[in-house]
C-alpha cells in the first residue's frame, strides 16, 4: 500500500503543518478537548499499531470517544492528516548531529537514528518520497543531514546524490524487515517456514538449479547472517545489509572526497 503525501487543499494543508500549536476547543459533556495535535497523536499511534491500511477518521474517532464528523472541525480529511501524522512523526529525530569525531561518525549516527526511526514506524515506509509534505520537521531532520554531509567538502550536486543514496539504504532495508515482519503476521507463516517450504519444492522440480544459475548458487546458497543464535535470522540478516549497504555508500562518499 502506497499513500502519496499532499493530497489535501495545499493552502489548509500548509496551514495545518506549519501553524503554532493552538489551545484545546472544548465540546459539551464531559469529554475531553479536541486539538489538532491530539488527533494527530491518536492517528500515529493507530497506525504504530494496525498498520495505515487501518487508518481512518472513524478509527480516530472512536479511540478518541467522539464521531469521524467531530474530527473534520480540527482536520479537514485523511489526506491532511496523513501529511500532519508523517511530520509529527519526524520530530522524534535529532536537530542536528555532533561533528567533533568528524563527518563518518555523524552519518552513521544519524542512519542508526532513521533505521530504528522507520522500524519503530513503519507506516511511514508507506508514504512515497515522490512528493514531500513540505511540513517544518521534515525540513528539520532534512537540515541535520545536510548539516553532517555539507561538512564533507562536497559540492551541491554530489551532496544532493549522497542524501538519496543513503535514504535509499535506510528506507529500503528498514522496509524490507518492515514487510517481511508484516507478511509472518498476515500469513501466519515465519521467514523460516516460507523459505524452507518454497526451496524444498523448488529442489524438487529444478534439480539443475546450481548448475543453471552458479553465481546465485554460489553467493545466495550458503549465506548466512553472523550473529547470535538467539538472533532471528531475518532480523539479523536485515541488519546486516543495513551495515553494509551503509559502510558501501560512506567508503563511496570518502572516494568523492579524494577526487576533489
Amino acid at each position: 500500500m502506497v499513500v502519496f503525501a499532499g493530497q489535501g487543499d495545499p493552502r489548509r494543508s500548509m496551514e495545518l503543518l506549519w501553524r503554532a500549536p493552538g489551545p484545546s476547543r472544548h465540546g459539551p459533556g464531559p469529554k475531553p478537548g479536541l486539538s489538532v495535535e491530539l488527533i494527530v497523536d491518536i492517528a500515529i499511534a493507530v497506525a504504530d499499531e494496525a498498520g495505515m491500511a487501518a487508518l481512518s477518521m472513524r478509527a480516530v474517532g472512536e479511540r478518541l470517544g467522539r464521531t469521524a464528523m467531530a474530527l473534520y472541525t480540527y482536520v479537514p480529511g485523511k489526506s491532511e492528516l496523513v501529511d500532519l501524522m508523517y511530520d509529527r512523526a519526524l520530530a522524534e529525530l535529532p536537530a542536528s548531529y555532533d561533528l567533533a569525531g568528524g563527518w563518518r561518525p555523524a552519518l552513521m549516527r544519524w542512519a542508526q537514528d532513521s533505521w530504528e526511526f522507520y522500524l519503530r514506524h513503519p507506516w511511514m515506509l508507506q508514504v512515497s518520497q515522490a512528493r514531500p509534505v513540505l511540513g517544518p520537521n521534515e525540513y528539520r531532520a532534512l537540515e541535520a543531514l545536510l548539516g553532517v554531509l555539507t561538512a564533507t567538502g562536497l559540492d551541491a550536486r554530489r551532496v544532493r546524490r549522497a542524501v538519496s543514496a543513503l535514504a535509499s539504504v535506510v528506507r529500503g532495508t528498514a522496509q524490507t524487515l518492515a514487510e517481511s515482519r508484516q507478511a509472518a503476521q498476515a500469513t501466519g507463516l515465519s521467514e523460516e517456514q516460507w523459505w524452507y517450504g518454497r526451496t524444498d519444492a523448488l529442489e524438487e522440480v529444478a534439480p539443475g538449479f546450481g548448475e543453471c544459475f552458479p553465481l546465485v548458487s554460489r553467493l545466495y546458497g550458503s549465506a548466512q547472517p553472523a550473529g547470535h543464535d538467539d538472533v532471528p535470522y531475518l532480523e539479523q540478516a536485515a541488519r546486516e545489509a543495513f551495515e553494509d549497504g551503509l559502510e558501501l555508500v560512506l567508503d563511496g562518499i570518502d572516494a568523492a572526497i579524494a577526487r576533489t
